[in-house]
């Protein structure tokens, strides 16, 4: 068996997940919102299996998603992309991240990380023959610096693999933060390769900026995003990849050997999606904004530090002042114990892991959020 697979562990999703089953706990662990997603979209996927094409279509994408896609990220990111040469479609984001490292890398290439990250990283990065160089990412801020890109940059860097807004912390970069990685990977004349799923599920009156609008950076930069993650359908898999056609080209070769295509019911209802009016993507970060807001309110009512929040589905918060120190040993009891499942966010680091910080999901009707406060403050009463 592959090393690299064969002695990994099993994702700390499945492990909470499973305890949360047992246990009969109310699962803020993996990351998937209570509400079904907007009913007109997934109208749209059940006609299209009923009256559309339902054989193979084209291996890049049907024609009117790569469209939806070009006019979309237009409107919403000022991007000028060639439906025909720079979009591409995919069976999910960690596919189109997949892809992209198997097409980007050789065996000895660096890949620059910023952790806490996407487990998904890793295991892909040394699969594809590259060697991980880390930049540890610490908390409130889990800002870049100057000198930790420093230190991972080197003659050998091929590809950085950048996540924004970032997934365990719920943090956005700053535009400084962005124009600093930009000068490191046109320094080093590396690819980037932004996991940016996490674009409209943002908050506060903020807006996504992408990495590719950064000088020097539209022909260095792969584009990913989810439209999973755009319309709260995790379970659909369609991730839209955004690249200068020389990168295309062979982006295009690794997605042919890899799933190949699509569901074309899919596509079709995520172009009509693409296309919805600005009401639904406000709307969208507004309901979770409200919950993010309410379940923050209870946390900090009961005690608890919570880190900011200002993007994905996700709060933070730190438990060094409530006297612990292991985040896994301290989800472990509250799931078993409390009945609430969280995730560690030190599970998200591969090198100098930060162990007092727990991530709950907020993606949830009110009762599930309530039904979790109402566990934890029994909890803080009895301690």
């Amino acid at each position: 068996m592959n090393p690299i697979f064969s002695a990994l562990q099993t994702s700390v999703f499945e492990v909470m997940s499973r305890l949360a089953r047992e246990t009969g706990a109310v699962n803020l662990g993996q990351g998937f919102p209570d509400d079904p997603g907007p009913e007109d979209v997934r109208r749209k996927a059940a006609e299209a299996v009923m009256t559309g094409w339902n054989q193979y279509p084209p291996m890049m994408g049907l024609p009117e998603l790569r469209q939806a896609c070009a006019t979309h990220y237009k409107r919403w990111q000022d991007l000028d992309l060639d439906p025909d040469s720079e979009v591409m479609i995919t069976s999910g984001a960690t596919e189109a991240i997949a892809g992209a490292l198997m097409a980007l890398i050789t065996p000895g290439d660096e890949v620059v990380l910023f952790e806490p990250m996407y487990d998904a990283y890793v295991p892909l990065v040394r699969r594809a023959g590259g060697i991980p160089k880390f930049v540890t990412l610490t908390p409130p801020a889990f800002g870049l610096s100057e000198e930790a890109l420093a230190q991972a940059f080197s003659p050998k860097t091929r590809v950085v693999l950048f996540n924004n807004p970032l997934n365990p912390t719920a943090t956005i970069f700053s535009a400084a933060d962005l124009d600093l990685l930009a000068d490191f990977c046109i320094r080093h004349d590396a690819i980037a390769i932004c996991d940016e799923v996490w674009e409209h599920v943002v908050f506060d009156g903020r807006r996504h900026a992408p990495l590719m609008a950064r000088p020097g950076m539209r022909e260095r930069t792969v584009k990913i995003s989810s439209a999973g993650k755009i319309f709260s359908l995790t379970g659909w898999k369609v991730g839209m990849v955004m690249a200068a056609p020389n990168l295309m080209r062979v982006l295009a070769k690794a997605h042919q050997y890899i799933t190949f295509t699509t569901p074309p019911n899919l596509q079709v209802a995520v172009a009509y999606g693409l296309g919805k009016d600005d009401a639904y993507f406000d709307g969208m970060r507004a309901d979770f904004q409200r919950s993010r807001d309410r379940f923050a309110s209870g946390l900090q009512g009961l005690g608890f530090s919570v880190l900011p929040s200002v993007g994905t589905y996700f709060l933070n918060v730190d438990i060094a002042p409530l006297g612990e120190s292991d985040d896994t040993a301290f989800c472990q009891r509250l799931v078993t114990e409390n009945g609430v499942a969280a995730i560690p966010v030190s599970a998200f680091y591969a090198e100098g892991a930060v162990k007092t910080v727990v991530r709950f999901c907020f993606a949830k009707h009110d009762a599930t959020l309530d039904a979790a406060l109402e566990r934890l403050a029994a909890w803080r009463k009895a301690a």
